[in-house]
């Protein structure tokens, strides 16, 4: 089988401008970027994931592309780039990048040719109408509150384009083949500096066909080609593609020759219902109703990334308890189906608890994802508007602006967090490196013991009956050896009682969360402590 090394990737997502500031202008670089490369190696984590760095507009931290080929003057030179991918081989970590061609933005070349001239050849990279039909059911603005059309009308074209989005990033015809020949180009572009892959931005939402009989291509052409020329150019590359569909339709993308990695929006829906119920059957429910992974293929679990936590997966009822657990006010909210907080806040800030959740997420079938802070279990700034609320500047001191930078306040991309527990005096990556017992040096701990147990990678084996409905018990593989996993997601402790699965007196070797008295008759028979785990090796 070839070694696809996505299996047991752990993924480290930064936004470049909220990083670290090397030239003192307040907006993070790829320079600073490179002088913390070491950090991100001594972490554990494997792969960095890369948000927009492209020249652009700026009004969607980076997605409203007017560029796909150069970096940003903001991050630095072209040469600061490279020199950063160069540094993070030497250091054992790949490097993954966004691929947002879904849509451009519309200052974008392509969209000012189009728009000024119906003959252009660029006018077919867009849809345009004179009559927008109405929006299909699930098809509407994806930003709610917001926008409130698809379609807006260009007063220099004289018709209306579609844009799934903000109207200022209009969708991309996906069905030209010119359009694909230019994501040829971007791909290949981007693969001959080293990358080993991308993230795939709004990937269901490239085979939306807004004008037409069906609203959808159901062959999935444009990621089936993407997926070809890619693979044919670099075999290993990674396609890890942003798909929040129902659980019916995931299959649809996950048949090995689309993309071979999918961030799993269903088990996070479920997850933080789980976290918030404090109850072990939602995630048990999510690991049913995924489909089958491909050979090729694996999942991208995380807790939570840097737009909303979108709860579209729940129910009303489940959907209500999380909100009224982790966003009882309504400016945590987003667009009627989200929450705007970062995960440390949503657990109050309790280390035991954020420890748990973060070994429960390493522990589950997949690639684990964290994004920037987390590690250190940074918070939020709610006065910000909308999502940027999750994308304050990293907290590595309690020097000026947090260590971020040394400019004046006034000139910070961002207000970094100064007050309260999560301001950078109480929260950063210098007050908990000289601690062995904090959140960070437990997510050390916790990338070593990922790495070093590959069968989580390989795919899902089986749950336990744990004898507690606060507590998850799962294992990989059934057999001689096992690892066997348990995880109180309750404040409060759980008498559990565990049948391991083999017959003779078996032999353990706790791996993490602390120790366990010795099974009996293959049973484990224990007192779990609140927000308790333990990953534990079982022998025959």
């Amino acid at each position: 089988m070839p070694d696809y090394w996505w299996k047991d990737a752990i993924i480290y997502g930064i936004d470049v401008e909220r990083f670290f500031d090397a030239n003192g202008d307040g907006i993070g670089d790829f320079k600073g970027l490179i002088s913390k490369l070491d950090y991100i190696a001594e972490l554990g984590v494997t792969c960095i994931w890369l948000l927009p760095f492209y020249p652009s507009g700026n009004r969607d931290n980076g997605y409203d592309i007017t560029d796909y080929f150069r970096v940003h003057t903001r991050y630095g030179a072209f040469e600061d780039f490279l020199a950063f991918v160069r540094r993070a081989g030497e250091l054992g970590l790949r490097v993954i990048v966004d691929l947002v061609v879904q849509h451009t933005s519309n200052h974008h070349p392509w969209f000012q040719a189009a728009r000024h001239d119906p003959k252009s050849p660029y006018r077919d990279y867009y849809y345009w109408t004179d009559h927008p039909p109405p929006s299909v059911p699930g098809k509407g603005p994806m930003f709610p509150g917001e926008e409130k059309s698809v379609w807006t009308y260009d007063e220099i074209a004289g018709a209306f384009y579609h844009h799934r989005f903000y109207h200022f990033q209009p969708g991309l015809n996906h069905g030209n083949p010119k359009v694909l020949a230019q994501i040829e180009e971007v791909v290949d572009y981007w693969l001959s500096f080293g990358v080993s892959g991308f993230r795939v931005d709004a990937a269901s939402h490239m085979v939306e066909r807004p004008i037409g009989p069906d609203p959808v291509d159901k062959s999935h052409t444009v990621l089936r080609h993407l997926y070809q020329h890619t693979t044919a150019r670099k075999p290993d590359v990674l396609l890890m593609g942003e798909v929040d569909e129902s659980p019916e339709k995931l299959k649809d993308y996950f048949d090995g020759e689309q993309l071979n990695m999918m961030f799993n929006f269903l088990l996070n829906n479920y997850l933080i219902l789980a976290l918030a119920a404090e109850k072990a059957a939602p995630v048990r429910r999510a690991i049913d109703m995924l489909p089958a992974v491909p050979v090729n293929g694996q999942w991208a679990n995380f807790l939570r990334n840097l737009d909303e936590a979108d709860l579209e997966r729940l129910s009303p009822e489940e959907m209500e308890i999380v909100n009224r657990t982790f966003a009882p006010e309504e400016h945590m909210r987003i667009f009627g189906r989200g929450i705007r907080r970062r995960l440390a806040p949503m657990l109050e800030g309790n280390e035991q608890r954020l420890k748990m959740a973060h070994s429960l997420l390493f522990s589950l079938p997949g690639a684990p994802v964290i994004v920037y802070g987390d590690e250190i279990g940074m918070g939020d700034d709610l006065t910000q508007h909308g999502r940027n609320a999750v994308r304050t500047p990293m907290q590595w001191s309690a020097a000026k602006n947090g260590g971020f930078s040394d400019a004046p306040k006034n000139r910070i991309v961002q207000p970094v967090i100064d007050d309260g527990g999560f301001g950078f005096r109480s929260t950063s990556v210098e007050a908990q490196q000289s601690r062995p017992d904090s959140l960070l040096n437990f997510i050390k701990q916790l990338c070593a013991a990922r790495l070093a147990h590959k069968e989580i990678g390989t795919g899902f084996s089986e749950f336990l009956e744990s004898g507690s409905d606060q507590v998850l018990a799962h294992r990989y593989p059934p057999g001689e050896t096992a690892l066997v996993i348990l995880h109180n997601l309750s404040g409060r402790d759980a008498m559990i009682d565990v049948k391991l699965g083999i017959s003779a007196q078996p032999r353990h070797e706790p791996i993490l969360g602390g120790d366990i008295p010795d099974p009996v008759e293959g049973r484990l028979r224990m007192k779990l402590e609140p927000f308790g785990f333990r990953w534990i090796r079982v022998h025959r």
